[in-house]
């Protein structure tokens, strides 16, 4: 079994990860699209993934503005694809 990552780091890889693909969690929290409990689900989902290593190169690849389509290996892909806002 895989050993869940340190809280504040995937904390913090959850919200690089949601401004990389153009979705503003703040935002969602505020108008109910995101609960206080799916939001700490998604950090608990991250620190149980496997591919921490290649998530913080691809969001170090990642140009700053741009909205980004999550990689599939992102435990939280179809919660980012969820809440990205209507382009």
């Amino acid at each position: 079994m895989h050993k869940l990552g340190n809280p504040i780091k995937h904390f913090w890889l959850v919200q690089d990860m949601a401004r990389a693909a153009g979705v503003d969690l703040v935002e969602a929290r505020r108008e109910g699209r995101l609960s206080v409990e799916g939001w700490s689900a998604m950090v608990t989902r991250c620190r149980g993934c496997q591919w921490t290593e290649g998530c913080q190169h691809w969001l170090e690849a990642q140009e700053t503005g741009v909205a980004a389509q999550v990689p599939p290996a992102c435990a939280n892909r179809a919660v980012f694809d969820t809440l990205r806002e209507p382009a």
